[in-house]
């Protein structure tokens, strides 16, 4: 069991740079410790062949010290050893493999674990592939590869020349092996920080389309004004703190709830304060929800030509935000236009599409030289364009303001790449 566990924590490790260096650490300790393994039973039959055993003997103490030692210093670590402990390693692998013809017999210095120095120093090696700095790591190697043709000596020159090439291979595999793996954690780690940046932006978004509108309308409480327009502005304020309220309690995927403006059925079939979110296959009549919306802004003198879409629906999706949409457009009249009148029109296309203009003969704005607002930018344009709705606003300076939402023919709730035909901007 406690195997089992022990494999799970190292099959879960984080695929981070921390996590990364963990897991080199568990393969650092797994080679040298194999090393060890490997040299355990040969000891008593090599001490017994050595011409000095008790220097036989030490040598083989010092590489299975120096093998734990280093194990259980990655394992603390949880990574790889250090450049001056790396040099040391090698250092010691050196010198066993200089050592060697001191303390072995001459026909046991090649093809058993009898003579353990080879086998030592490809462990140092294949373990010291994640050495950072590149020119130590190369200069350990070729030490390693010198002493390994002096411990042969010069009678099997083809033999040294073959093994020490394969030392050469293996320390590039494990030095590509190593980078490659660290290379992909930093990737993953950007890639995590980059998809936190964008939740955050998208978190910050959502709270800018959720509260605009209902800033708005506090503002306009703020102000001077007769008790009817106040009282409207009051309802008005109720619904956005409805919505704001969902939203903190993390209601619905757009802020809709238990306690938004969809909370309840009203005529027409549809919801008493707004349509709810939950669910793009429910659809919602487009009339009554935008003849909705203009009742709250009664003073404005609105003028809705909209009995031409009866019959239309929409997703409830889209239905939120529309809603959205248009009581920002009107709260922008309210606030900026100065308008005499504002005429909502709602007309059917063929094919099931349909238009809906808002059109105010306001004192307008030049959209070249403005920079679209919170209001405008998210609320109107961005949400809408999310849901596959097409959105475009023309202006000009003392000609009033128009914003044009329409739905092309097909499937309402499937996204497509909406196109804006003219500037937006808020009016300043």
């Amino acid at each position: 069991m406690r195997i089992r566990n022990g494999l799970r924590r190292v099959a879960e490790l984080p695929t981070t740079r921390a996590g990364v260096e963990r897991a080199f650490s568990y393969f650092t300790v797994g080679v040298r410790l194999g090393t060890v393994a490997q040299m355990v039973p040969a000891v008593r039959l090599g001490a017994g062949r050595a011409p000095d055993e008790t220097a036989y003997l030490a040598c083989w103490g010092a590489a299975a010290l120096a093998a734990v030692a280093v194990s259980a210093a990655t394992f603390v670590r949880r990574r790889p050893l250090g450049t001056v402990a790396s040099v040391l390693d090698f250092g010691l692998a050196c010198a066993l493999l200089v050592l060697g013809p001191l303390v072995l017999a001459p026909w046991d210095r090649f093809g058993t674990w009898t003579a353990f120095q080879p086998g030592y120093a490809l462990s140092v090696i294949i373990t010291a592939g994640g050495v950072r700095g590149f020119g130590v790591w190369a200069g350990s190697l070729l030490a390693v590869s010198v002493c390994y043709v002096l411990y042969l000596g010069g009678d099997m020159v083809p033999t040294a020349v073959g093994n020490v090439l394969t030392y050469v291979v293996y320390a590039l595999v494990a030095r590509m092996f190593f980078g490659y793996t660290r290379r992909i954690a930093r990737d993953a780690d950007a890639s995590r920080a980059r998809a936190a940046e964008l939740a955050r932006r998208e978190e910050e978004r959502r709270a800018q389309v959720m509260i605009h509108n209902g800033v708005a309308v506090m503002r306009l409480l703020t102000e001077q004004g007769d008790a009817v327009s106040r009282a409207r502005l009051v309802d008005q304020a109720e619904v956005e703190l409805r919505r704001m309220r969902s939203y903190l309690r993390g209601g619905g995927r757009d802020g809709a709830g238990p306690d938004a403006p969809g909370g309840a059925a009203g005529p027409d079939g549809v919801p008493g304060g707004g349509p709810r979110a939950e669910g793009d296959g429910q659809r919602v009549a487009l009339v009554p929800m935008v003849r909705r919306v203009c009742e709250r802004f009664a003073d404005l003198n609105v003028v809705a030509s909209i009995d031409l879409g009866t019959g239309l629906s929409v997703t409830a999706a889209q239905a939120e935000v529309l809603e959205r949409a248009l009581g920002s457009l009107l709260l922008n009249v309210r606030v900026h236009a100065r308008a005499q009148q504002v005429v909502v029109h709602l007309d059917e296309e063929e094919g099931g599409g349909w238009t809906l203009t808002v059109h105010d003969d306001g004192v307008g704005f030049d959209p070249s030289s403005v920079t679209a607002g919170v209001g405008l930018r998210e609320v109107v344009v961005g949400e809408l364009r999310r849901r596959g709705l097409d959105v475009g606003i023309a202006s000009a300076v003392g000609e009033g303001t128009t914003a044009t939402i329409s739905a092309c023919p097909g499937p309402e709730d499937r996204p497509v790449r909406p196109t804006v035909r003219a500037a937006f901007a808020e009016a300043p």
